[in-house]
């Protein structure tokens, strides 16, 4: 055990599976999976068959606890959501790992209505990052409307029956006008990004204030950097070629020049944005998912105090 974790080897944490059953198709994972992750269907019964046991188990105790406070208080039972935040680097697969989670955890017959949202929503249209002249920041902290996240996320958390967010759209890089999506009173939600574990100003919230339960996933620096020029070059042929991609001019590179601009928005944006402030709130996680170069997980680091 280091710093109030116990770290598991592969082969340990695939064993506390127990009887958990596998209910997923390696064409529904095909369908999950990320733009260039491997992941297979061995990784889903070694890694997050374990893990839906474990959120399970854990869900299941959260309800009984908010039971017993309500009867000590004499209050009529409500239901409260169970939140779990997804962090991680760009192209490190932890939406990937969202998706996965939302399908697993809503075939478990405690949970069948689970929502997945993602912190997109909350990024600052380009005009206002333009604006404020950090649009070359975008993914950075300062880049997210962190009040109307937490104030989203308190609002589900208080068992609003609806709650709104923004669309963003990856193919155009912005938010899209007026367009919104609705979390209705899910059992669970998972909120994924860049950020979810950050801390919040003094005398305010953070989002993972109000998390029952929180994700790290984590791999070498060098590892992942491979995994972002990879998956750049899949972009580059495939969406950036639609005529609405905010990045269709990248398609019209060279492979050499597509290689050079993707490894200095790494070096200059992600990489720094990485290291500066993501990788500094691993140690904020329940648990951790640690990648090997193959992008299979290698090792499992859960919190015990």
């Amino acid at each position: 055990m280091n710093n109030g974790y116990v770290e598991l080897s592969r082969e340990q944490w695939s064993d506390l599976r127990k009887n958990t059953p596998l209910t997923l198709t390696a064409e529904e994972l095909e369908e999950l999976r990320g733009l260039d992750d491997p992941i297979d269907l061995v990784e889903v019964t070694d890694i997050y068959l374990p893990l839906t046991r474990l959120l399970n188990l854990h869900y299941t105790g959260s309800k009984q606890r908010s039971s017993v406070l309500s009867a000590f208080l004499g209050h009529s039972e409500r239901r409260v959501p169970y939140i779990l935040g997804i962090a991680g680097s760009v192209a490190v697969g932890k939406s990937t790992t969202a998706r996965l989670l939302h399908t697993l955890l809503a075939r478990w017959p405690e949970h069948p209505h689970v929502e997945l949202i993602t912190t997109d929503s909350f990024l600052y249209p380009n005009a206002v990052l333009e604006a404020k002249g950090i649009m070359h920041r975008k993914g950075f902290p300062e880049s997210y409307d962190r009040r109307a996240l937490v104030r989203f996320v308190a609002e589900v958390k208080a068992g609003a029956a609806e709650v709104k967010a923004p669309i963003y759209s990856h193919l155009e890089y912005d938010i899209v006008p007026g367009a919104t999506q609705s979390v209705k009173s899910p059992d669970i939600l998972i909120i994924e990004g860049l950020n979810v574990l950050q801390p919040a100003p003094p005398t305010s919230l953070a989002v993972n204030d109000y998390f029952d339960f929180s994700i790290y996933v984590d791999a070498k620096v060098e590892d992942i950097r491979t995994w972002y020029v990879e998956r750049f070059h899949k972009l580059r042929r495939t969406a950036f070629e639609d005529p609405k991609s905010y990045f269709r001019y990248i398609a019209e590179l060279s492979y050499e020049e597509a290689t050079k601009f993707a490894v200095d928005v790494w070096r200059d944006i992600n990489e720094r944005n990485l290291v500066e402030n993501i990788a500094p709130t691993r140690g904020r996680a329940d648990l951790v998912l640690k990648k090997g170069a193959d992008h299979s997980v290698r090792k499992v680091r859960l919190r015990r105090t």
